[in-house]
């Protein structure tokens, strides 16, 4: 075992000075920041937007909100993160690594939402999606009542699309939306709320086709449609849609073509985690259904 160990000793160190290099300081990868709730179930959360970033090709780094005891069949229990907290996560990110974009989650109390807030304007975080996680797949309230108010005011406005489902939507505008004819009204009147560009989710309305719009304060509309994909594993579908989206625009995309990629990413993650048993509930999607590698980008942005 001595001579063998001898023996395989070079070659090993071999093995690392041959891969040794400097970096390149003109080189970096794509940088997307998720602040959200962590979910231990894996499925959602913190959790998913970083399966989501890698199989993007992007470099994936996080500042927890909260934890969650949770798993596919619901959420039992909810543990705040002080937000002095968060806030050290955030600037140890930031301010060594930097940021292209940032999807923001599960905030679940007024003072985490001004850190959040704060904290893009001092660092002029860009391409800020926001994913007004409200209630779970299992049902389950994420968010306190008093703090819906504060995230309109604060992170609306800061936000360069916000990406409710048409609960959160309803729970935003006071009224249900009860068919795909009330998509683009809903739309208008989530914008007229301060958000720069909404993107309403319509998978909740029955039927075989699912509809999206994207509204833009500029007026420009757009309407994504696919067929439904009939599946229990739809845990995190909607932390993956906005994570993705981050992804796309951190990678050079404008927001209608960020839209699209992430949706198609979406219903891959759907379609090849449909057969597949995780847990006793809602399961996860498959983000690792067609993985790329980590993109390498030539020049950093202004900025941060």
């Amino acid at each position: 075992m001595r001579a063998l160990q001898r023996t395989a000793s070079p070659i090993i160190f071999g093995m690392i000075e041959s891969i040794t290099s400097t970096p390149d300081a003109s080189l970096r990868y794509a940088r997307v920041l998720s602040i959200a709730g962590s979910d231990s179930g894996g499925g959602a959360g913190i959790q998913a937007d970083l399966k989501t970033f890698g199989a993007l090709g992007c470099y994936g780094m996080t500042a927890i909100a909260a934890l969650t005891a949770q798993n596919t069949r619901g959420v039992s229990g909810i543990h705040p993160v002080p937000p002095a907290f968060l806030k050290a996560q955030i600037q140890a990110v930031v301010e060594d690594i930097g940021v292209d974009a940032v999807k923001l989650g599960m905030l679940h109390g007024p003072e985490v939402v001004e850190v959040v807030a704060w904290a893009i304007d001092r660092y002029r975080l860009p391409n800020v999606v926001l994913d007004p996680v409200m209630v779970a797949t299992s049902g389950d309230r994420l968010i306190a009542a008093e703090t819906v108010a504060v995230l309109v005011r604060e992170l609306f406005p800061r936000a360069v699309v916000i990406t409710p489902n048409l609960d959160e939507a309803a729970l935003l505008i006071g009224r249900t939306i009860d068919g795909i004819d009330a998509l683009d009204a809903a739309a208008d009147a989530l914008l007229a709320l301060g958000a720069q560009g909404v993107l309403l989710k319509g998978g909740h309305l029955p039927g075989d086709e699912v509809a999206d719009v994207l509204l833009l304060r500029s007026g420009e509309r757009h309407r994504y449609g696919s067929r439904r994909i009939v599946t229990s594993n739809s845990h995190g579908t909607g932390c993956t849609l906005s994570s993705a989206i981050a992804a796309h625009l951190a990678l050079g995309h404008a927001l209608p073509e960020a839209v699209a990629h992430a949706r198609a990413f979406v219903l891959g993650a759907l379609r090849s985690g449909a057969d597949v048993r995780t847990g006793h509930g809602h399961g996860p999607l498959n983000h690792g259904f067609a993985p790329v590698p980590m993109h390498r980008l030539k020049a950093p942005p202004p900025g941060v």
